[in-house]
Parts: structure tokens; sequence; C-alpha cells
């Protein structure tokens, strides 16, 4: 392969043996350069290392061997219409028959007198015993003599890729192989010396090679270190010098105000938990600063999060300053304006609401009535000042709402906004254009627990606050699985309670009827997937006849949901039969039990905020979860729902049986599979916080380092970690 012109950022299209249909099926994946092709690494391994003697071959055992083809040929089977090739191997020892199944095309690849080096399974057949599809290799011949020192497919450790968009290891090993030779050496160290050396690492040479053709197992596990070492280090490099960036930033400073915090806590109707005290504490502490503040607050559902984010808007706004509060969907964003305008009525306080399709607006003048008024007027409000506190969805960031004085950003389960993002919210604020240059504090929060390895890397730019324990006097929630056989006794339960006062929750994965395809091992089967639409007739007219059933989803009208979930929590509704629209957003203190439909369709930390629209009260409550799949990891994932006792030992849970990727939503970054799992392992990413943040005190603007820098600035847009 000619180099001359080639290098690292070399487009694919330029890379010889790969045409305009594999340049397709490598950019789906996010291969565009030689260097990106280097960096897609095997997944696992195959040790076809131990070339045997054709003799020792014995039945249900695998094999690699090594001999002269004497004889081959295709034939075809009507019966079961199938194509075989069949062929005769000899070495020194012996011969043996080998079958190839669907492969045609290889007599015109193998050849009688080829050499070829086989790995396969042996197994037994009318012919008698015969390697089965093995995988096969040519060998040439060097001066008389068979080169053996080449193994590419056979005899040695050979690396399997994840073969997606149907790029096959075989092809994937034909085309790294060779770019491999041409430019292990031409791939800058970015790692420093003294982080190689006490980290025992292999060099970027030894280690590229290594990873995709290693000489032994454990040299290939020393590989996956040093590049799952090398992708922790950058994620710690990127997150510290985001702190760092932003720590530079000024904000406005909030002096705490111990009498009205008092003044807020006397108006509830409950004493706060000594975790959201200390919540609280670090928040209104961060809010003294000069620079902004960067926190999550992380509590399971009902723990009181928004209580304490209230605590903080309180402080700001009676500083003199705006807040934004946003939530992820119109549903919670009006939950979110429901709660702060009763919590802020004895506070002279006015309260806007923007999202895509509605506007309301509380003022103080009209003594906390809510009243409709026209876009326009409530963004000239806000851009005057004369709005405390905007809250809506994403419409908060559109070009034509601009604050006058924000200083406080609240977000509900959107842990990445960034600083860009935030001055987006303060760009061309109008008036005398003082303090244009402030960013906002941000507080965000989630009920989705975060593991102690991801808030170490992904969120290693955010100040933790936990809510780790719920207001007292809540009952454990009583979860259990329930088989198809005991459906009918969790209905007649449901019926009891629902004769004691008590409400239900039904959840199911959709709104309409429909199949659900299932792919494992390549083999496809179709399942049918319960139905919001169909099972709510089911249970109204079969079930639960004599009880009052609603429907609720995604595709009804604003209003529409609004005016069931209403009639849902004055107790106008028995059963409110939902798909996930109902995740977050809904406080119904009285239903107390919720039944989840195909549990195995959706991720543990969904069953758990699912599960947490009940027991928020003093009455125990129940979560059923109806599965009819009888896979072992499904029962494995609910049992580890069941065993757990908050959302934070779940979130470890999770991380274990999913992987970091799912739990993140961190598969669309293109880290390698094998180097996300790294991100499980706490020491590992301890070491590489601690040597980035070594490295950044001694050179933090990374000039002693240029190839890390560089290297760091395609790993930020190849991330997106803002």
């Amino acid at each position: 392969m000619k180099t001359m012109a080639m290098n690292l950022s070399t487009p694919i299209e330029q890379i010889p043996r790969i045409g305009p249909v594999f340049q397709k099926k490598l950019k789906k994946l996010g291969i565009k350069t030689i260097r990106d092709i280097l960096y897609h690494f095997p997944h696992r391994y195959e040790d076809f290392s131990n070339i045997v003697p054709i003799s020792k071959v014995k039945i249900n055992e695998n094999y690699c061997i090594l001999g002269k083809i004497l004889e081959i040929k295709n034939s075809r089977t009507w019966k079961r219409r199938m194509f075989l090739t069949k062929a005769i191997v000899q070495d020194k020892t012996g011969a043996i028959k080998v079958v190839w199944f669907n492969q045609p095309y290889l007599t015109k690849t193998l050849k009688i007198k080829d050499n070829v080096c086989l790995a396969g399974k042996a197994v037994t057949g009318d012919d008698g015993l015969y390697l089965s599809n093995p995988v096969y290799e040519k060998l040439p011949m060097i001066n008389d003599k068979l080169s053996m020192i080449n193994f590419t497919h056979t005899g040695r450790i050979v690396p399997v890729y994840p073969e997606t968009e149907r790029l096959s290891s075989r092809w994937l090993r034909y085309i790294i192989k060779p770019l491999l030779i041409n430019f292990r050496n031409k791939i800058p160290e970015i790692l420093p010396q003294k982080i190689i050396k006490e980290n025992k690492l292999l060099t970027i040479e030894k280690a590229i090679w290594q990873i995709h053709f290693p000489d032994s197992i454990n040299l290939a596990e020393r590989a996956q270190k040093r590049f799952s070492f090398e992708e922790l280090f950058l994620i710690e490099l990127a997150v510290l010098r985001a702190r760092m960036a932003l720590n530079k930033e000024k904000a406005r400073v909030i002096p705490m105000d111990i009498e009205l915090v008092k003044k807020f806590l006397k108006t509830l109707s409950f004493k706060l938990t000594d975790a959201q005290r200390k919540s609280s504490w670090q928040i209104l502490k961060d809010l003294e600063k000069p620079r902004p503040m960067n926190r999550l607050l992380e509590g399971d559902v009902g723990s009181g999060k928004t209580v304490v984010a209230l605590m903080a808007a309180l402080e700001t706004i009676k500083a003199g300053y705006q807040v934004a509060f946003m939530a992820p969907t119109e549903i919670l964003a009006k939950q979110h304006f429901k709660e702060v305008s009763s919590r802020f009525k004895d506070f002279n306080i006015n309260i806007g609401f923007l999202t895509g399709k509605e506007d309301k607006f509380i003022s103080k003048k009209l003594k906390g009535e809510t009243i409709e008024i026209s876009r326009a007027k409530l963004l000239e409000k806000t851009i005057k000042g004369d709005i405390n506190i905007l809250i809506g969805t994403h419409a908060l960031i559109q070009d034509k709402v601009k604050f006058g004085n924000l200083a406080l950003v609240i977000l509900d389960e959107q842990h990445r906004f960034g600083v860009e993002q935030r001055a987006h919210l303060m760009r061309d604020r109008g008036g005398t254009g003082e303090g244009l240059s402030l960013i906002p504090h941000l507080l965000s929060m989630t009920a989705t627990p975060i593991p102690r390895s991801l808030a170490l890397t992904i969120y290693g730019d955010l100040d933790l606050s936990l809510i780790d324990e719920l207001p007292k006097g809540r009952k454990k929630i009583i979860t259990k699985v329930i088989a198809p056989a005991n459906r009918k006794k969790a209905y007649g339960f449901i019926k009891k309670e629902v004769k004691k006062g008590r409400q239900i929750f039904v959840i199911y994965p959709r709104i309409e009827s429909g199949k659900s395809e299932i792919t494992k091992n390549k083999i496809s089967s179709w399942t049918e997937v319960k139905s919001v639409k169909e099972e709510y007739e089911r249970l109204s007219k079969e079930v639960f006849p004599k009880l009052k059933l609603e429907m609720l989803h995604g595709k009804m009208r604003p209003k529409e949901k609004e005016k069931i979930m209403i009639g849902f929590k004055n107790r106008k509704i028995d059963i409110l039969v939902s798909t996930s629209v109902i995740e977050v957003g809904i406080d119904v203190p009285n239903a107390t039990v919720m039944v989840i439909e195909g549990a195995e369709r959706f991720g543990l930390a969904q069953l758990h905020q699912f599960r947490g629209r009940v027991g928020r009260s003093k009455f125990q409550s129940w979560c059923f979860l109806f599965t009819d799949s009888p896979a072992k990891r499904t029962h494995q994932r609910l049992k580890a729902l069941i065993s757990s006792e908050n959302g934070f030992e779940l979130a470890e849970k999770d991380l274990k049986i999913r992987g970091p990727g799912d739990f993140s939503g961190a598969r669309q970054w293109g880290i390698p599979d094998m180097i996300m799992d790294s991100l499980k392992d706490v020491f590992l990413i301890e070491k590489t916080r601690q040597a980035a943040k070594e490295l950044l005190e001694q050179d933090p603007e990374l000039k002693n380092h240029s190839f890390l820098e560089e290297r760091l600035k395609e790993f930020r847009e190849r991330i997106h970690l803002e």
C-alpha cells in the first residue's frame, strides 16, 4: 500500500481496496479517516494459535490445522436447497474432509494443491468426521518454503470486530492489517512518558498492533488496558478543563438570607430530611460565590428535590434577579408551575409559564390569580425583569425569549446544559448592558441516580448533591413479578384496593397494537406487544366493568391530558391506563398500585420512575411487574429492581447488567464497547482522574503536550460532553 500522500487524517475514500459501497457502510459507523479505522477495535478474540496435526482431530472440538487441498468441489442438496463445498485436506499425519455451507464461490478462491490453514469445529455426519464451515486462509510459498509468518485469519489469536452494517471481521482484518503495517509508527504518542511508566502501559506503537493482532492474550489485555486508560484519561481531561473554564467565568453573588429560608420552611407542611438540609446548604453556599454554580441534585422520585430547588430560586428572586425553570415535557413543566405557584403564594412573586403551546402569568398585583396573556406580552415582561421566575419547556431557549437579569437556571432531568446554552439565555438582554459577561448559576435535578463511576467521568464537571432518604412516614413499596398464571389474582387484589378508596396506575409499552421484532444471533422472531388502546377496552369491558377507567397517552391534546390527570387526582377515576407519559409529572398520593405490563421492555431506571408514582402517602403501596418473557436476563433485571432499597443501589446494579452505554445514552459517543466497559472500573477511573488533575496543575493549557491537546479537541467534538 502506498502511503506517500496518506496520513492519519486521510479520508477512507483514498484508501485502496475500500470501494464506494464499503465507504458508505464505514461512515454509518462514524469511520471517516485512517485514524478512525485503526481505532475501530475488536470486541473479542478467537484463539487459533494452536495448530494441531490432522491425526489428532477428534469429534466436537475446535481445531486449527495446516495442510494441502487434495480435492475441492461444489454440490447441491435439493432437499434443503443448500450449496455444499466439499474438500479434502492432507498433512503429513493424515487427511480430513471439510464442508462449507452456502459458499460456492470458495471453489474459485481455493484450488487443488493450495496450502491452507483452517480453523473450525470437527463433527460427524453421513460421510464421517469433517471440519464444519471452518475459517480459511491461503498460505503463500516463499523460496519453496511455506510462509506462516503472516497469518491474519487463522493460525494466531484472531480479532473479532462488532459486525455491524454487514462489515465482516474478515473484511475488516483484510483492510486494517496493511494499514497497521504502514501507520503504527506514525501515530503520535499522546500520553506523557511519566504516565506510561507509572501505570505500566504499552506505548501507542505497540498497543495499536497488539489490540488488533495480539501475540498473546496477555498482550491483548495490556493493549485494552492502554486504550481504556487513554479514553478515560481524555474524558477526565475534558471534564476537568470544563470545570476549570467555568471557574474562570463570573456569576452574580446571591447572599444567603437565613431569615428568608426560615420563613419559607414555616410554610411547608413537613420538615426537611437531613439530606434535604445538607443539599440546600451546599446549593445556597454555591450561590454566594462569584463564579457559576454547576451542580447536579440527585434524589429518588418523591424525595423532595423541587422544594430544595425552590429555596435557591426564592433566594435568587429576593436578591433582585430572575430564575429560569426548564422541564423536558409540557406535563412536567405544568406540574412545576402549579407547585411553584402554591409554594410562593405568600412571597409576592411574579411567575410566568411558557411552552410551545401555552402561556400563563401569575401576578402579585392580582393576588395570585392565574391569567392568560399574549406571548408577546409575556416576553416583554421577561426582558424587562418583571417576571421573577419563568417556567417552561425548551421553549425558554428560543431566540425570542430574553431575560433582563437572569441569575439562576434550574433544569429537571437534563444534565447536559453548558456554558454556551446558559450564555444563550443571557444574550441581548437590553437595558444598561451591566454584567453582560456574567453566566447564570445552574442547578440540574434528576430522579435517575448516577453510579459513582459515571459521576466521576461523564458528569465529572458537575458538583453532586444527594438526597438519599425519603420523607419520614413513607412505607417501602412492595414490588412483585407477576407470572401470566397469577394475573387474575393480581386483578382481584386491585379490586380490593379500589374498594378501600385507593387508585391504580396501569402502564403499557405502546399506544397502538402491533408486533415487535426481537433479534438475537441473527434469528428474528415477532412477539405481540400489548397496547394502551386495546388493553383499555379489554380492562374496561372484561376485567373491571364496574370501575371507572380512563386512558392517557402522548398523542392526546394537552388540554385532554390535563383534564384526565386532574380527574385522576380528584379521585373521579379509579384506574388510569397509560403509556410512559406518566413517568414524570403526576403526583397522586392516593394511588397505591402500579401495574407495569411488558416490564421487560423498559429500562430499570424507567421502571424505578414508574414505581415512584405510588408510595407517596401513609398507605402501603405495591408495584406489579407483568411479563411474559422467559429470558434469564429479564428476570435478572427485574430481580434487581425488587431487591433494591433505593435508586442509588439500583443504579449500580443497572450499570453492571446493562453497561454504561445503555445506562447513560453514551453509545452514540463512538466509544468502543471494550472501553465503554471500563467505565464500570472505579479504581481505573480514579487513577486516570488523578493523572489528568496532576497534568493540568502543571500545564493547564497543555502547551507542552500539543499532540494531546489536538487529540483532546477531536475527542470533545466526537463525544459532545456539553
